[in-house]
């Protein structure tokens, strides 16, 4: 009982994501920050206002961690298919040859 509970806990936690969900993840993130920087840089030279800048800024910066942290169900869309364990080897013996003897 308690190891299933582990396991589910476990599963949240560890957060699975495919290649295709790391290059999302990684472009959201920089398109996000790149915005707010942008945003936050403006209203605070606009409006002169340092601490309404940096507000914005550290706003910004936990949304995008919000998005981009966990793992969400649209970065896992192409999972990998692993072989199966022990799929990939050889039971027949393979002749090297070095040099010039086989062995």
């Amino acid at each position: 009982m308690a190891e299933q509970i582990l396991d589910q806990v476990r599963d949240v936690f560890e957060g699975q994501i495919d290649f295709e969900g790391q290059k999302l993840a990684e472009l959201l993130a920089n398109l996000a920050l790149s915005v707010v920087g942008v945003v936050a840089f403006l209203v605070g030279y606009f409006l002169q206002d340092i601490k309404l800048a940096v507000w914005i800024g550290l706003g910004g910066t936990a949304l995008t961690f919000v998005a981009v942290v966990p793992p969400w169900p649209f970065f896992n869309k192409n999972p990998v298919k692993w072989l199966p364990v022990g799929g990939g080897i050889s039971t027949q013996p393979v002749n090297l040859v070095i040099g010039e003897k086989a062995t």
